[in-house]
């Protein structure tokens, strides 16, 4: 991320976990199996997939591992997808969507196999509350409730307003709907160890490497921006919010959006259990979220606002304040230590856009906020595609995705119609 305002400390960097050392660009191969670009949750998923079935994979980075969304979101583990399945009923049919929803669920049970094959420190807590911002806002939550039983999620309940406020201290809530299996995680670290997986099982990971360009066709190739080129048999492309114009073709399918978060100081555990009795995920129900829950160190970590515009506050910890303190206004005399801002990947519809771009070279982007589920399964789907099972990356590829207006319009459009749905959470 080249936004100094943007480019700032996180909690997740300050608290990471120690992984394994990582290839020098003197040891790259000539040729590997597959080439991908990208060390966030989506292209290492891929890379371990790849690699525990005997593929040689090198996997690359402008940065370091997780540098990009993977290491900067808000680590809630969410169910399905940010739009609900109303979208996919309507392009894939019944039948399909139900594919699609069951790879998201299967992104959870992906994440704690992972973990515990492979010995991952990352804090994973399961709990989420979906609190409703305004009092109109539990019609809305019990349609969401019934959808997801409808798709064969269990262990959903709503919370009236005095039952939520044993949970929660905050008077902002009018009730909620609460998941018993969704939650949160450190996602620097689950990625980190990812990435540790994937050394182990002979991969390369080079960070620090910039790819200048993708070359696809019958002789698939990278070039780096050093000069070097290294030849395989299929390309994964894997940058989401930060693909840029790498692919040609491919960067009007996705918006990337800038997200802030706070981390406060150390609160101590009961002040933190205060805050959130359970240590349960917590997101409102406005269309632009405020999301939050607290550390494993006993920290309040706390995202929201969002910029369509490409223009960011200069002090994001003063910014992000008035938003934390209107819910928890008992932190007034609280320190807000780390502030960061990083891109979500959005699509036209929020679904997420998979598929190639020709015979060798795979894409899957756009994961609208939920990438910490959806990309590591999807990472997942595309490797199974490359060994020869595609039948759920057909499905996902069948989604049409419209592209955002170009040149000048781009962000300007984007951000008009984001205006329109912040007036409603307003009158809502």
């Amino acid at each position: 991320m080249s936004d100094s305002a943007l480019d700032q400390p996180t909690y997740y960097g300050v608290t990471a976990n120690r992984h394994v050392k990582t290839s020098a660009v003197s040891s790259l191969p000539e040729r590997v199996d597959v080439c991908v670009v990208g060390a966030g949750f989506t292209g290492l998923s891929a890379a371990l997939e790849l690699s525990s079935q005997g593929r040689k994979v090198a996997v690359f980075d402008s940065g370091p591992i997780g540098w990009g969304a993977t290491g900067r979101n808000g680590g809630q583990v969410c169910t399905g997808y940010s739009p609900g399945m109303e979208a996919f009923e309507k392009q894939l049919g019944v039948q399909d969507a139900r594919i699609c929803f069951d790879v998201a669920e299967q992104g959870k049970r992906l994440i704690e196999a992972r973990i515990q094959n492979h010995d991952i420190d990352c804090d994973l807590t399961w709990g989420f509350l979906h609190a409703a911002a305004r009092p109109s806002h539990m019609a809305g939550l019990a349609e969401h409730m019934e959808e997801l039983e409808q798709y064969g999620v269990q262990g959903c309940t709503i919370l009236s307003r005095d039952e939520l406020s044993k949970k929660l201290d905050s008077k902002v809530f009018h009730g909620a709907l609460r998941e018993q299996d969704s939650g949160h995680i450190h996602s620097l670290n689950y990625a980190l160890g990812l990435a540790d997986a994937v050394i182990g099982q002979g991969g390369l990971i080079f960070e620090n490497t910039a790819v200048e360009s993708v070359q696809g066709g019958s002789k698939p190739a990278l070039k780096l921006a050093s000069g070097r080129t290294i030849a395989c048999s299929q390309v994964i492309v894997a940058c989401n919010a930060y693909l840029g114009s790498l692919v040609p073709g491919l960067n009007h399918r996705v918006m990337p959006v800038a997200s802030y978060v706070v981390a406060t100081e150390t609160l101590g555990e009961e002040r933190a259990r205060s805050l959130i009795r359970d240590n349960e995920a917590v997101c409102d129900s406005n269309y632009v979220v405020d999301y939050f829950r607290t550390t494993a160190d006993h920290r309040l970590l706390f995202g929201g606002r969002c910029s369509y515009s490409g223009i960011h506050p200069r002090d994001l910890g003063a910014n992000m304040r008035p938003r934390v303190l209107r819910i928890f206004p008992q932190l007034s005399d609280v320190k807000m230590e780390y502030a960061w801002g990083g891109h979500i990947g959005i699509t036209y519809n929020r679904l997420p856009n998979m598929g190639r771009s020709d015979s060798s070279i795979y894409f899957v982007h756009g994961f609208s906020g939920q990438g910490v589920v959806l990309a590591g399964v999807l990472g997942k789907v595309l490797a199974d595609a490359i060994v020869g099972d595609t039948e759920r990356f057909d499905v996902f590829a069948r989604i049409r995705h419209l592209p955002f207006p170009g040149g000048f319009l781009r962000r300007p459009g984007l951000t008009l119609g984001m205006l329109y749905y912040r007036v409603k959470d307003l009158l809502s």
